[in-house]
């Protein structure tokens, strides 16, 4: 049921607080699992092996398509849950959120046993040669092939326990695997603790995984009388109008997380060939550039219950008021950011790796890398106001004109002109003319919600 203090939250508290309620935590949670990402790769640069390093960034595309079922079933069921909290529909909640966690456990397993049985297919495509498959292969095994369940369920719990406005609770049981992760890296990659190198770092996000899903299920059992986030398998059904809310925002949701995939898979082969120094310098600025990125979509997934909320509930001023909000908070920080990073891009590659070659080669691609982050931003909170309101062909469209229409042809043409050096600005090129679709876009829906509902 909804209690006083959700009605409060999402109909009654002034949009800045309610904002910042809603996102702080979500962009906290975010940057903690950034910093945990930075941990595997700052601590595998200190066996100072590029090899090692190498094969954490050739496995990130299979990690990432992790994403895939996480916005199928998370943001799909998440934005099925705040649209039925706004209509008053109580056992949609319910049955929602129980068809997102018993599909999303299932997807895992599923995951688990095709990357197992494909396994040496799988790493040639990643672009793994004859010095790195081992190394891949290793951490692989704990990340995915034993991980991808834990990995999966933590983020889907954590998207239906955000979308009843307990989005602190869902920051600390992800943080609260991230942190571990960081803790345990040390142990398990360095030569003082088990020596495993990158399989080490597997192996601790496996582990962590586990805990933060531990902390969802306490979580769900402890508040199992005001909560309307359910787990029960008597609740788990195929019902109609559920699996087309669900899917209807989840399918373009992990098409567009899947096209993220193929782009950077892209983007690991065209590095490939320039050795492991350029493909671990790539990985270190990728993860640097996630840092201000994961903030801006802390902000666009923290927001969307309260857009979500107010759009069923036909409150549409309070929802306008939300999304400029979040727009006129992200847009000036990425501004800031970008030009920290156009500065001191030499200094932060070398806290990672002290190699010139990897500083040379990674001061050139987070500079090509950050200026996409004012308009990436833009994309960000236009896709998820997409996903909030129900709009899952416009996240589909603006998922096919980011990928396949722009940024991987982008990568090709960008290759050719300027070999390796030219494929971080793939990505601006993309992000740019999409910031101003976004625009158009979200004034469209501002437009339309001028109308009254049911006109």
């Amino acid at each position: 049921m909804a209690d006083d203090q959700k009605i409060l939250l999402f109909e009654k508290m002034p949009i800045p607080k309610a904002v910042m309620q809603l996102s702080i935590p979500t962009v906290v949670s975010s940057l903690v699992m950034v910093i945990y990402n930075l941990a595997d790769t700052y601590f595998v640069g200190m066996l100072n092996d590029p090899v090692q390093n190498a094969a954490v960034t050739l496995a990130a595309p299979v990690l990432l398509a992790f994403n895939a079922v996480n916005n199928l079933f998370g943001v799909g069921s998440s934005s099925m849950m705040s649209r039925a909290l706004g209509s008053k529909k109580y056992d949609t909640v319910r049955r929602s959120s129980s068809f997102g966690f018993y599909c999303s456990l299932i997807s895992g397993l599923l995951f688990s046993l095709l990357c197992f049985s494909f396994q040496n297919p799988l790493l040639t495509v990643l672009g793994a040669d004859a010095n790195t498959i081992e190394a891949t292969r290793g951490y692989l095994r704990w990340t995915v092939l034993c991980g991808a369940a834990p990995a999966i369920l933590n983020v889907v719990m954590a998207y239906m326990v955000r979308a009843e406005g307990a989005s602190l609770h869902a920051s600390i049981g992800t943080m609260s695997g991230c942190l571990l992760n960081i803790i345990l890296d040390p142990i398990f990659i360095l030569p003082w603790g088990l020596n495993m190198g990158a399989a080490g770092a597997g192996l601790a996000t496996f582990l962590s995984n586990c805990v933060a899903c531990c902390y969802f299920f306490v979580l769900l059992y402890v508040r199992r009388k005001s909560t309307v986030v359910c787990i029960s398998p008597k609740k788990f059904g195929f019902q109609k109008d559920i699996v087309l809310g669900i899917f209807g925002v989840g399918i373009p949701a992990a098409i567009q997380n899947l096209l993220n995939v193929t782009g950077m898979t892209i983007l690991n082969n065209f590095t490939s060939p320039f050795g492991a120094h350029a493909v671990a310098a790539m990985g270190i600025a990728q993860k640097v550039n996630m840092v201000p990125l994961q903030v801006a979509m802390g902000f666009s997934q923290g927001v969307m219950p309260l857009i979500s909320y107010n759009y069923a509930s036909n409150n549409r001023k309070r929802m306008k008021e939300s999304i400029m909000f979040t727009i006129k908070t992200v847009v000036p920080l990425m501004v800031v950011v970008l030009i920290s990073f156009s500065v001191g891009a030499g200094p932060i590659i070398n806290a990672f790796m002290k190699n010139e070659s990897i500083i040379s080669y990674g001061t050139s691609f987070l500079r090509g890398f950050c200026l996409c982050l004012p308009f990436l931003c833009m994309d960000f909170i236009a896709v998820g106001v997409f996903q909030a309101v129900g709009h899952g062909r416009s996240a589909l469209a603006f998922a096919i004109l980011r990928k396949i229409l722009l940024e991987i042809p982008a990568l090709y043409v960008l290759n050719i002109l300027f070999p390796l050096y030219g494929l971080p600005y793939a990505q601006f090129v993309a992000e740019f003319v999409l910031s101003i679709a976004a625009v158009v876009m979200l004034r469209r829906i501002f437009k339309a919600g001028e109308v009254p509902a049911g006109r």
